[in-house]
């Protein structure tokens, strides 16, 4: 897409984020807002500010006093109680006070060592999706690869049925992708995860067990057992978060190396490059795009935000921003400085930062032992999703 035809959009003053040429290639449209108007605005889905440059969206994301979590979807959500009239919070969507105490207990979850118990695990399951396909020599490797390996990753730290994959992969779909524009289908895809955690809650009272719902079960804040609408909605968000977020990155690194077999012969011929590489990959196509709320009026970019404004955190556009990277658009698996901030910033930073570079990094390394050389098929017929989560969605690819 040229700087002109950007501008002819006028997506400065009415981006849609859910848009297909904001889908299928975000990164022109970014690069001349970030250039031109750096804090774009939308009366779009319910209306938001989209600030584009690394300064801005990093200072936001530390900003707890202007900008509050309590909604991070770029299109509104209404808020969730329990019968007791509590808002269903996870850690991802509170404050301060609250915030720290909740995220110092999942940390340990989730920290390098206690993610490394599922790394064989997933290799296995690398393996175990390649032999399916391999002697096909061609595959949808978003379909059959990268999207299974997440969903069954997260169900054994939940300790819930990893086989019920296809499952929970359709309703982090209902909820995350195609229920952010259809607001009947989230609340059917909502409820059946609500329903399905309350009976696995319930069974983990009387059968405890090693796993992260057990674990919240267990923990206390104040001396006071955590309350259920915290654990229902934290379980939740390990379901939904450690799904489709990861499902798109180990999509996106495969689209680059179906597309750059140079890049591909490298890691092949170098399998060290690996934790460099999946860095870039994590930086040229960040996934995630979070919200947030102005709290008291603040200016941002010579824009004026007033209370209850939504604010998108645009990650992807902050880790193209050529102010912080060199030749940003341009993917450098040898990049050595890379202060990328695709797992957000701040307070709110990605706590499940760890168990996805495992899954990315076993999930490639993989699949370059088994197979070295492949292309894209059709690159016509290759899809995006887009708005809160950006992956491929179909990726069919050719192999000797």
């Amino acid at each position: 897409m040229t700087d002109a035809a950007v501008h002819e959009l006028d997506w400065a003053n009415d981006y849609d984020i859910f848009s297909r040429p904001f889908v299928q290639d975000p990164y022109p449209i970014m690069a001349a807002l970030r250039a031109h108007d750096p804090v774009a605005h939308t009366e779009r889905w319910g209306g938001s500010w989209l600030p584009t440059r690394y300064e801005d969206i990093q200072a936001i994301a530390h900003d707890v006093e202007h900008f509050s979590s309590i909604e991070i979807a770029v299109a509104p959500i209404p808020a969730t109680y329990d019968e007791h009239g509590n808002r269903r919070r996870s850690v991802i969507a509170s404050d301060p006070p609250e915030h720290t105490p909740e995220r110092r207990i999942l940390l340990p979850v989730f920290s390098p060592k206690a993610v490394e118990r599922y790394a064989e695990g997933t290799r296995a399951l690398c393996h175990r999706f390649i032999d399916e396909f391999i002697a096909d020599g061609r595959v949808d490797a978003a379909e059959r690869y990268a999207r299974q390996l997440p969903p069954r990753i997260i169900a054994r730290i939940l300790g819930i049925d990893p086989e019920r994959a296809d499952d929970f992969t359709e309703w982090v779909q209902g909820v995350l992708e195609l229920g952010l524009t259809d607001p009947e289908l989230r609340e059917k895809y909502r409820l059946l995860i609500n329903d399905f955690f309350r009976e696995e809650i319930e069974r983990r009272k009387t059968e405890p067990g090693d796993d992260l719902i057990s674990w919240l079960l267990s923990q206390e804040i104040d001396g006071e057992p955590l309350g259920m609408h915290i654990v229902e909605a934290n379980v939740s968000l390990m379901l939904i978060a450690g799904i489709d977020t990861t499902w798109s990155s180990i999509g996106s690194a495969l689209w680059h190396l179906a597309t750059h077999p140079d890049d591909t012969a490298k890691l092949v011929a170098d399998p060290g490059l690996l934790p460099v590489a999946i860095e870039e990959f994590l930086r040229a196509y960040s996934p995630v795009t979070m919200a947030r709320i102005v709290r008291q009026e603040v200016t941002v970019g010579g824009r004026t935000m007033q209370p209850g404004d939504r604010v998108l955190l645009a990650f992807p556009s902050a880790n193209r921003d050529p102010e912080v990277f060199e030749n940003p658009d341009e993917v450098d698996i040898e990049r050595q400085h890379n202060r990328h901030i695709a797992f957000g910033a701040g307070i709110h930073r990605c706590a499940g930062s760890n168990l996805a570079r495992m899954e990315m990094r076993i999930a490639i390394e993989t699949w370059l032992e088994r197979i070295p050389r492949f292309r894209l098929a059709d690159p016509d017929a290759v899809t995006w999703s887009g708005g809160q989560v950006r992956g491929p969605r179909h990726l069919p690819v050719v192999f000797d």
